[in-house]
């Protein structure tokens, strides 16, 4: 499933099963902008901005080729 970083458009690649029923967030390997995304049974459901990139990122996940 892909998500559009709503930071610079770049297209945030998630792998399927990962996030088939996934609440957190992911971080965009070409900005470093954070989305608040939530994912129900593989359909994405939201994707929000993180608007405060000091706030403790915790699990966030990025959708980058390594």
């Amino acid at each position: 499933m892909k998500i559009n970083c709503l930071s610079c458009g770049f297209k945030v690649d998630l792998d399927d099963d990962a996030y088939a029923d996934y609440e957190g967030r992911a971080k965009c390997c070409t900005c470093s902008g954070l989305l608040q995304i939530r994912t129900i049974d593989g359909k994405i459901k939201s994707v929000e901005l993180v608007e405060d990139n000091q706030t403790p990122m915790g699990d966030e996940t990025t959708g980058c080729a390594a």
